[in-house]
């Protein structure tokens, strides 16, 4: 265990002001990377959303809210001034959006010099799509992952989309959060703030550098987009079980592939001599189709607990948070409200993340917001009552 002469738990990030501007998905997912950590991540909602849930009970999690409406000249102005005390802003919007509001990056840095404006979109600032609607199928298709994942066994079946945890959660929120902190280092050292620019298809295609890495003969077969992790390989697939679930074996290396064989009884087997023969993967892949299909899911788990094999039982969202060794880890945490959810990663040994605050209420913290960014109290009630702001304003029947 590290020994460290000083711990907190408020979380590496504390200290640090975070403004999003809204938005769906992989802008929010940034934003919750950052609160986790114990960043101050401050959400503009619309004023017509005061005293709503927040949209989504986990990815807007730790962040305060606050209602602006930002198609108001006074609500810019007003946004502006909390703006002014943000060490960083997170927009989603289409490219010139946030220009024609009056909150773009010319305006945001002219105010403050070492604010760092991240941009989240799907295809970037620039280019001849930058314009083009998408979502994350369209990204991850034209980038290549579609196809670096077609099925193994039918080449010409259509790509499974991987949900859309690739375009815009891996290479979009996540890329964001990267940046972000990259940025903010620099702007730290010099004082500078600058502009990241993180498209969902840009870090759809720096996901695939390891395939591209391997593009050469013997290990990637770039026609059908398959090599030896893509479910080629009959040690490194899913097969499913007798009461219809599955497991997934991943014995990549000889040391593991061998412990494989000798708990399913096939060590000196000559189907299996050759592990990494191309021409003998179909018959080695029946024969452990056909062994897997033999038992339950929960069986086979049992059976290799323990081992080196490599296999593990395919869970679903709702057995995961139950696994013994995520629940001994704490990899998912319960709510007092009954939510579960994915408890914030990674850990720090002197900063641990402070507990998940819930969702607040949208509008909860307009108030405290605009008073910590310089605004009077009667500043504030014109705006409120010029319903450019709004407080939280629980709906009937509702704390």
């Amino acid at each position: 265990m590290w020994q460290g002469r000083h711990v907190t738990s408020e979380g590496p990030l504390h200290g640090l002001r975070v403004v999003e501007l809204g938005g769906i998905g992989p802008a929010p997912f940034c934003g919750m990377l950052l609160g986790d950590l114990g960043a101050d991540v401050i959400r503009i909602a619309r004023v017509a959303e005061a005293g709503a849930p927040a949209p989504d009970a986990v990815l807007h999690r730790n962040a305060r809210s606050a209602a602006i409406d930002l198609k108001h000249p006074d609500g810019v102005a007003a946004l502006l001034r909390v703006i002014d005390g943000a060490d960083a802003v997170i927009e989603g919007f289409r490219p010139g959006v946030a220009e024609r509001l009056g909150l773009g990056p010319d305006v945001c840095l002219a105010r403050r010099a070492s604010l760092v404006y991240g941009r989240m979109t799907g295809w970037g600032q620039e280019g001849p799509a930058a314009r083009t609607p998408g979502h994350d199928i369209n990204y991850v298709g034209l980038a290549g992952v579609l196809d670096a994942i077609r099925p193994a066994d039918d080449p010409d079946r259509a790509p499974v989309p991987p949900a859309n945890l690739v375009g815009d959660f891996g290479g979009g929120g996540m890329l964001l959060a990267v940046g972000l902190l990259a940025a903010l280092l620099h702007a730290r050292a010099t004082g500078e703030g600058q502009v990241v620019d993180a498209a969902m298809v840009d870090g759809s295609a720096l996901l695939l550098a390891m395939a591209y890495g391997a593009r050469r003969p013997g290990a990637w077969q770039a026609a059908g987009g398959i090599d030896i992790v893509n479910g080629a390989a009959p040690f490194y697939r899913s097969y499913r079980c007798a009461d219809g679930g599955h497991v997934v074996v991943g014995a990549l290396e000889p040391g593991f592939f061998a412990e494989l064989l000798a708990v399913l009884g096939l060590a000196g087997d000559p189907d299996f001599a050759a592990q990494y023969d191309r021409a003998a993967w179909p018959a080695m892949h029946a024969r452990l189709a056909g062994i897997f299909a033999g038992r339950a899911r929960d069986e086979w788990a049992r059976l290799f607990d323990g081992t080196q094999a490599c296999v593990t039982p395919v869970l679903t969202l709702a057995e995961a948070p139950d696994h013994p060794h995520l629940a001994a880890r704490g990899t998912y945490r319960t709510r007092a409200d009954g939510t579960v959810e994915p408890a914030p990663a990674p850990r720090f040994a002197a900063t641990p993340t402070g507990a998940v605050r819930p969702p607040r209420r949208l509008g909860a913290d307009t108030a405290a917001v605009l008073a910590a960014a310089g605004l009077a109290d009667d500043e504030v009630a014109q705006l409120v009552q010029a319903g450019v702001v709004a407080l939280e304003l629980p709906p009937s029947g509702q704390a």
